[in-house]
Formats: C-alpha cells, sequence, structure tokens
C-alpha cells in the first residue's frame, strides 16, 4: 500500500469561514490524479471517519478534474477563534488525510 501523500504534490486544509474547513489534494500530473480517483477510497465516509464526525458533516467531497485535485469541506466542530479552538485558521487539519491508503495499481 502507498499512502496518499506519495501521490498528490499538495495536501492542504483551511478555513472556508468561520465554521467550515476545506482541503485541497492536488497533483501535478493526471496519471497520478485518475490512480486516486479510480481507487474511489476518497470518500465523504472516510472523511467523516478520519474526523470523527457524521457523514452529513461532510459538505463536499469530489474530484475537480480541470485542476486535477479534489475538493473536501466539513463543519468545523468548534467555529473559528471561539473557546476550545486549537487551529484558528484550520492550516493544520489536513494531516489525517496524507496517511490514507492507496491501493497499489494493478499491472495487467
Amino acid at each position: 500500500m502507498a499512502t496518499l501523500s506519495q501521490y498528490a504534490a499538495v495536501i492542504r486544509s483551511k478555513n472556508a469561514g468561520p465554521f467550515e474547513l476545506t482541503f485541497d489534494i492536488m497533483f501535478d500530473n493526471r496519471e497520478a490524479f485518475e490512480t486516486i480517483r479510480r481507487s474511489g477510497v476518497i470518500t465523504a465516509r472516510l472523511v467523516a471517519q478520519l474526523y470523527g464526525i457524521s457523514d452529513n458533516e461532510v459538505l463536499v467531497c469530489r474530484a475537480y478534474d480541470p485542476a486535477l485535485s479534489f475538493k473536501i469541506t466539513i463543519r468545523r466542530r468548534v467555529s473559528s477563534d471561539d473557546f476550545g479552538e486549537s487551529d484558528v485558521y484550520g492550516c493544520q487539519q489536513h494531516i489525517p488525510l496524507t496517511a490514507i491508503e492507496i491501493p497499489c495499481p494493478r499491472v495487467d
């Protein structure tokens, strides 16, 4: 098994307003992007499991072909800059995505 971080050129997170986080998974070549897309491993259910939230708190989870990327948006557990928030800008929340296991492509 390989991890998502071995395929993606960029995996990042940031605020999408005070109540949501957004994640970008970007690839620098179509082959890597298609390998991940075809694997079907990046799903709203997996994102919910990784972040300990319900499936309906994953607002967006989809591939964006023209940019060779995936976009994920989730609801924040605690709003940005509220009591108990540990990452006001949301820029450190992408780490669980980096370790997603990707089945190695088949050799035919």
